[in-house]
């Protein structure tokens, strides 16, 4: 008798284990996932409408035409280079004193 309850005793430790070590994890990193890429989403969009309202806003600026309305497009152009080099130079992690 002692032999059954030994052996269902490790197979609940197990399935703890088994639980603790794989179906834990895996639900943060889904929740870490979920959570960056909806928020990703909605920064990258923000981003663009910003950007072509602000792009609109210059084009209506009086002094920006004629031979002059390819300015506003390289404004836009530029700023946009600007904010993905500065995430790109972003990604990463902290890294310690010694790197």
């Amino acid at each position: 008798m002692l032999r059954d309850e030994s052996s269902g005793d490790m197979l609940d430790m197990l399935r703890r284990y088994l639980r603790q070590e794989t179906v834990d994890p895996l639900r943060v990193v889904g929740r870490f996932l979920l959570f960056g890429a909806s928020g990703s989403l909605l920064i990258g969009s923000g981003v663009v409408l910003i950007a072509v309202g602000g792009l609109r806003a210059m084009q209506a600026w009086g002094v920006l035409e004629g031979s002059w309305s390819w300015v506003p497009y390289i404004v836009v152009a530029a700023a946009l280079s600007g904010l993905a080099v500065l995430a790109v130079s972003r990604i990463g992690g902290e890294r310690g004193l010694d790197a």
